[in-house]
């Protein structure tokens, strides 16, 4: 099917756009062999030896949009043609190609929205381009725009016959929205007061800025008038901030230098945005109305701001393998549902936990052999001069899978050990954490605290069993020494050897590691809040650096304790009388044997570990109710669109290359541009395009 794209308009990329960074960047286009297996999979037309989509076939069937049986015919028709640029009702496969290659352009959603109004597929819009799909919205339906006054003449000419090419049409839809706004408030006074009564400012705020609100700004929408009437200065203060939302962001993060959890006051938001002239202090009021009206408070946090501004349409883009609503809302949170919310992580714990044990798994052997290795032994000289030095000797004398001996176990206990620090870290954190989503800093050590305590029940046997393990490959004997053969001999209270000084260890490790992982990631998050996979591991491994290293004496002394003394070697008691000895036969060096190799060890182990658990949860997704982890991209959804774009796109494997986007954009459209087209009514929008309205 011939496709016309005049220049200089032409949205097709000539190249495929380099990398593939799904949020919030641009998309790798997909290839031409997959992406036409896929047109024809769901193309239902075939005319002279050529495949076709319907509308339906496009927007149903392949978005997945409007599932509804009584859909709107008119609106899947308009979606339709975004992509059917030569406006015959039969989407070819080149125009299904060039719509994938516009969905990986920078400015995909202004296009997309060009496309829309582009009726007649010539690369620009007319007045009857125009006027006809705004007469087929929602928001005409409700509070009709003036399409012959002089808004529109000023763009169109008076005639109305001058076209508007894109760079102008992106200017078009910003104002529209802002002049129909100021038509609305003309016409709730007729009289000309410049006031209007609290209702008809919520009416007019519901209908025409829909787009920008969320659930707590809806609902406060009259309070924050407090039952006085509103000027016009109030009216166009209050839709400018909700425009420059996102500035206020940046006003916030630059007074607080990028903190997101101080609690700043007026005058400091007003100091910071005073280099601003977009921002009024009349807004800055309006504003901290607003918070108060949804918190209660006379400071606000970035958490206040993120539940004023909704979130962009790009945060929708992340792929899930699974996506379940556990409650309706956080209210619903029984205690079964908190039973059930820690199994679950419990279980991606286990399974990320031995992910990184593995993973360092040799790195760990070293370390324990240099910590073993003791000065002045009746031995007579020393086995290894340093970590590498061990690690050579290891793979000579025992071959490279002596680099895993005692893995097995380690694997076995390894799952429960991080599993139950990490499900009661999240656990004490959510009990700790206040409505707004902050935990001050003495939570998130306690918190991490009572993580490493909970785990030595399960630290303890697996440590006293992997360590002798790992050392028995140093003595020259004929028998193979088992995991259950060390555990016969050490029984149940011997598997708790040395407990005290593993809880010495594990209980101040796990109070640095966790409040320095939480802050780090923070720190490496972009501007809205969210973490690549990079910067979690950079934060886990980071994080593992003070944690392991000021902590090395308490897991020297542990080892020590767990090991077999061989004839002639210094046994201990206990911790103190290890640590007096040590001390007087090896001194205070001897404490940090090991230190480099366990740095080595714990950082990346963590951090692969912490990397692994945060993106199961975002891949196997389920709402508890409860908080989930920060930078996961777990935004909210406000259009059904945005619905459909949460589920549709991680759902449907032949969403591809830039129809990854394709939902989570035409959400977009919606959400951005408040172009809401009706959902249900079929045939009714085609009959009587300026009644249609949505259910």
């Amino acid at each position: 099917m011939p496709m016309y794209i005049p220049f200089p308009f032409n949205w097709i990329p000539t190249l495929p756009i380099a990398g593939c960074q799904e949020s919030p960047s641009l998309l790798k286009r997909a290839g031409t062999e997959k992406l036409r297996e896929v047109f024809q999979k769901y193309a239902s037309v075939q005319k002279n030896g050529e495949h076709y989509m319907t509308s339906e076939d496009f927007v149903r069937k392949f978005l997945g949009l409007f599932p509804e049986t009584a859909f709107n015919d008119e609106s899947v028709r308009l979606l339709a043609n975004i992509a059917d640029t030569s406006k015959d009702g039969l989407i070819s496969f080149s125009e299904f190609q060039a719509f994938e290659g516009l969905l990986c352009t920078p400015d995909a959603l202004y296009r997309t929205a060009f496309q829309l109004f582009d009726r007649k597929g010539n690369g620009t819009v007319s007045y009857a381009d125009f006027a006809d799909v705004v007469q087929k919205t929602e928001l005409h339906s409700k509070i009709p725009f003036s399409l012959d006054g002089p808004f529109i003449k000023r763009y169109f000419g008076d005639k109305k016959q001058r076209l508007i090419n894109y760079a102008e049409f992106t200017q078009l839809l910003h104002d529209f929205h802002e002049e129909h706004a100021m038509e609305a408030f003309r016409s709730k006074d007729p009289a000309g007061t410049g006031f209007i009564s609290p209702l008809d400012f919520q009416d007019i705020i519901v209908n025409v800025k829909r787009h920008l609100l969320t659930p707590g700004v809806k609902d406060n929408l009259v309070s924050v008038t407090e039952g006085h009437k509103v000027s016009f200065p109030y009216f166009i203060a209050f839709t400018s901030l909700l425009n420059n939302m996102e500035l206020i962001k940046q006003v916030y993060l630059h007074a607080t230098e990028g903190s997101r959890t101080d609690m700043i006051t007026k005058d400091q938001i007003l100091y910071a945005a005073q280099t601003m002239s977009q921002i009024t202090p009349l807004e800055i009021d309006i504003l901290y109305t607003l918070a108060g009206a949804v918190h209660q408070a006379g400071r606000i946090d970035y958490s206040d701001l993120s539940n004023i501004a909704p979130e962009h349409y790009t945060k929708h883009m992340t792929h899930r393998l699974a996506e379940i609503k556990a409650v309706e809302s956080p209210a619903d949170r029984s205690a079964f549902i908190q039973v059930l919310e820690s199994s679950y992580r419990f279980t991606l714990g286990s399974f990320a936990g031995a992910v990184g044990a593995t993973v360092v798994y040799p790195i760990d052997l070293v370390k324990t052999r240099m910590q073993n290795q003791r000065a002045g032994s009746y031995i007579g000289e020393v086995a290894y001069r340093n970590s590498w030095d061990c690690f050579k000797k290891v793979v000579r004398h025992e071959g490279f899978m002596g680099l895993y001996r005692g893995l097995l176990p380690q694997l076995m206990g390894v799952a429960p050990e991080k599993a139950i620090k990490l499900t009661v870290n999240d656990l004490v954190r959510d009990k700790l954490t206040d409505k707004k989503g902050n935990i001050p800093t003495w939570a998130e050590v306690l918190a991490g605290g009572c993580a490493g305590a909970s785990q030595v029940v399960f630290t303890n046997p697996l440590e006293i069993v992997k360590i002798r393990l790992q050392v028995a490959g140093e003595i020259a004997t004929g028998s193979k020494i088992r995991a259950w053969s060390v555990v016969r001999e050490l029984g149940l209270f011997g598997l708790y050897k040395g407990a005290r000084a593993c809880l010495l260890r594990d209980v101040p490790f796990s109070a640095i590691y966790f409040p320095t992982y939480a802050h780090t990631k923070a720190m490496m998050a972009d501007k809205d809040g969210y973490n690549h996979p990079l910067t979690l591991l950079a934060a886990g491994a980071i994080a593992g650096v003070p944690a392991a290293s000021l902590v090395t004496p308490a897991d020297v002394i542990k080892t020590r304790l767990q090991v077999v003394a061989r004839s002639g070697q210094t046994t201990y008691t206990g911790v103190w009388d290890a640590t007096k000895k040590i001390m007087a036969e090896e001194g205070p060096r001897a404490f940090w044997k090991g230190t480099a190799a366990r740095v080595f060890r714990s950082s990346p182990q963590f951090g692969v570990t912490l990397v692994t658990y945060e993106l199961l949860q975002r891949l196997f997704y389920v709402d508890f109710g409860g908080t989930q982890p920060k930078g996961s991209e777990a935004h909210k959804i406000t259009t059904p669109l945005e619905q459909a774009a949460a589920t549709v796109s991680t759902e449907n494997l032949d969403h591809i290359g830039g129809y990854k986007a394709a939902v989570p954009l035409l959400a977009g459209v919606e959400s951005k541009f408040g172009l809401y087209l009706p959902r249900f009514g079929r045939g009714v929008a085609a009959a009587t395009p300026s009644t249609a309205t949505g259910s």
